[in-house]
């Protein structure tokens, strides 16, 4: 009774082995099906996701952009300030010759011949000058005893230094202790028009 029993002990651990090791083939041949079928496309998405090496166009991601994005804040650019280009610059691209600067004129200095004091009056009434044009009260002249018709005189107030310069046309005044009388433009320009009679400086000028 023994031997019967182990045969079918035998007989059902077979099975169960060759029940297993078809189970362990199947499970294998998927596993290899998976992997083989899973490789084309890993391969295909590697090589989309990274950039080849001979591309020479490809660039570094930037971790932020140059510009600011359009509804951002931008920064303000600087603005170029236009600068004027000298004339003589202009001129030296053109191929003229700069022109000159001008010469500022010098005033020339009288030479002072004889200078003295006295009190000056005005006068403005229209006559003939004794040099023999008419009078004008508006032009800066006056009367003087003897000094030569067309001399310039340098007249200055005592009381504030304003002076002016003027020319004799006339002869006068004939009054103790002045020797001007200037025209009323004359008495004007060193504030004596209303006193009438002022303390003054004079300088006869030379011509040169």
């Amino acid at each position: 009774m023994g031997s019967p029993v182990r045969r079918l002990l035998r007989a059902r651990l077979r099975t169960i082995l060759i029940i297993s090791g078809a189970a362990v083939a199947v499970l294998s041949l998927g596993a290899f099906a998976l992997v083989r079928s899973d490789g084309p496309a890993k391969t295909a998405r590697a090589a989309q996701t990274e950039p080849t090496a001979a591309d020479p166009l490809a660039d570094e991601p930037r971790a932020e952009p140059t510009r600011a994005a359009r509804g951002g804040t931008r920064s303000p650019e600087p603005t170029r300030k236009k600068t004027k280009t000298p004339k003589s610059r202009r001129d030296s691209a053109a191929g003229r010759a700069p022109e000159p600067a001008p010469k500022a004129r010098k005033k020339k200095k009288r030479k002072v011949l004889e200078s003295g004091s006295c009190e000056a009056s005005y006068y403005w009434q229209g006559q003939m000058t004794a040099s023999g044009e008419p009078f004008d009260p508006s032009d800066l002249t006056a009367a003087h005893k003897t000094l030569p018709m067309g001399s310039k005189v340098r007249v200055t107030n005592k009381n504030n230094d304003r002076s002016v310069t003027i020319r004799i046309n006339d002869r006068g005044p004939f009054v103790s202790g002045r020797c001007l009388d200037l025209s009323r433009a004359a008495m004007k320009k060193v504030g004596g028009t209303g006193s009438g009679v002022i303390p003054v400086r004079y300088e006869v000028l030379s011509r040169g």
